[in-house]
């Protein structure tokens, strides 16, 4: 038997394809970026069919790295963007419409109708979630009430809803299998996740047919086969996880407390709470980690909706830098932001504020702010927001979290990692593969499969290259706050205004 796991990575700008052997060592991997397109003030969509075209692009160049063919390969898994929503035609196969991406807020103003309503308690209650567009369900019902041949193949029965993880087994399997996992289904704001069902009381308000929505699975487990025909080979895809969940997993964060922040276009902080589900007063969202047999494991987490972004905005339209890489050294060129605070509220924020109309703001500017200054200060929000999470999240989990354990593509600056342990007050561990949530998705195909026994074998594989511990007075360190703090503020509710 082969024990060669392929981990498709399905991102909110690029799809990836990795390989890895038995070690957990990645032998061939490659990448494909793809665009959104922002019709209106925050709206963000995609092209789903540019979704499955570049994740199957990534698929070939990866097997061709490594010279092997679909059938040298033992599972899939498969980790994604989460809320973001397509819509399909269950007969041909072709999207309908836009792919609705998670940092879209088209529909803030009917989710502040479900919360004069009062009907943001039952959301909460019923799926762990605050009531907000981050979501799946908005979206779902946005679509159905906004694009005509959405809502007559839902009529005959032909329409299919599901996030990207659904897209692509649907793909994969060349429409034989409407599926998605727990850790996916929790994160639509219809899932109940506790009775870990599709809500009929939410769907029934939403106006969504359940007919349209993918079956529910535990995250590592077989849920289809690759389509011979199509593809060559019956390969099982045996693992689905969110790409946050995916993370924790692939940090081995398995026990209960255990914290892990990733750097991707938003950030993201999840900790393990166990096989309990513990409510957030503090605007957290209580989620499903994953699902192993019948064992389903919970989590706290805070979601910041940029984080990367507000690097690869500097990057691409400000022109402040032509390569990320170059942030570390341009941030630790000058001694301090000199005040400086950025707010990367592009799209309303996220936890604990919550607030959809909140626009990005930068303060502080003087005559002697500089692009070191500004980029320093970029880094700095991507600090100041997750130190928002981990304080919300200690205060309602009661959890004193003291190892946090971070990944994406910004964990590699050391500017921002230290600054990080500075303003949260505890040790940022950093892993020799940063690449944890695609390896988060391979884990769960492996053991699916039979690669690896248990998580105990699989953890021995998770190395750290480095860790970094507060070098700041408290003093300092409120200083920053109570200034960020003052920043938020001023973001707050602008676009409403």
């Amino acid at each position: 038997m082969s024990d060669i796991i392929m981990a498709l990575d399905q991102g909110t700008t690029s799809s990836r394809t990795i390989l890895y052997n038995d070690k957990g060592e990645a032998v061939a991997m490659a990448s494909e970026e793809f665009s959104c397109q922002y019709p209106k003030s925050g709206w963000v969509e995609q092209e789903a069919a540019d979704i499955w075209r570049t994740q199957k692009n990534t698929m070939d160049a990866a097997l061709k790295k490594a010279d092997l063919t679909l059938s040298d390969i033992a599972a899939i898994g498969i980790t994604n963007q989460r809320e973001t929503v397509v819509a399909w035609h269950a007969e041909t196969g072709k999207a309908v419409g836009k792919a609705i991406v998670w940092q879209c807020r088209r529909t803030a103003d009917y989710c502040d109708e479900l919360k004069a309503e009062g009907f943001d308690k039952v959301i909460k209650e019923k799926t762990g979630l605050v009531t907000d567009a981050y979501f799946s369900g908005s979206k779902i019902r946005w679509i159905l009430r906004n694009n005509t041949e959405a809502r007559e193949l839902a009529g005959q029965g032909k329409l299919k809803f599901g996030t990207v993880d659904s897209w692509l087994i649907w793909k994969l399997t060349n429409g034989k299998v409407h599926a998605t996992d727990v850790s996916n289904a929790c994160r639509t704001m219809i899932f109940n996740i506790h009775t870990l069902e599709w809500e009929q009381e939410i769907l029934k308000k939403l106006g969504i047919p359940e007919d349209t929505l993918p079956e529910v699975k535990p995250s590592s487990g077989i849920i289809g086969k690759t389509d011979k025909a199509t593809f060559g080979a019956e390969i099982p895809i045996a693992g689905v996880a969110g790409d946050q969940q995916a993370a924790l997993f692939g940090q081995a964060g398995y026990e209960k407390g255990m914290s892990k922040i990733t750097y991707g276009t938003g950030c993201f902080m999840v900790m393990n709470t166990g096989s309990e589900p513990i409510s957030s007063p503090s605007g957290l969202l209580t989620t499903i980690a994953w699902q192993i047999g019948d064992q389903v494991t919970y989590a706290l987490e805070g979601s910041v909706f940029i984080a990367g972004a507000l690097m690869q905005w500097m990057r691409d339209d400000l022109t402040l830098f032509s390569d990320v890489a170059t942030t570390e050294e341009m941030a630790t060129a000058i001694e301090s932001s000199e005040g400086l605070y950025i707010v990367p509220a592009f799209v309303g924020l996220g936890a604990p504020h919550w607030d959809p109309y909140a626009r990005g703001v930068m303060v502080g500017i003087s005559r002697g702010t500089t692009k070191n200054h500004i980029v320093r200060a970029g880094l700095q929000a991507m600090a100041y927001q997750a130190n928002d999470l981990l304080t919300a999240m200690t205060q309602d989990s009661g959890i004193k979290t003291k190892i946090v354990k971070v990944d994406g593509g910004a964990s590699a600056n050391n500017y921002l990692c230290q600054f990080q342990a500075d303003i949260l007050g505890v040790t940022v561990s950093r892993p020799e593969n940063v690449e944890t949530t695609a390896m988060g998705a391979a884990f769960l195909a492996g053991l699916a499969v039979g690669v690896w026994k248990d998580t105990d074998q699989i953890k021995a594989f998770w190395k750290e290259d480095r860790s970094f511990h507060l070098s700041q007075s408290q003093e300092k360190v409120d200083q920053c706050l109570r200034g960020w703090q003052r920043a938020v503020e001023r973001a707050k509710g602008w676009a409403k205004a």
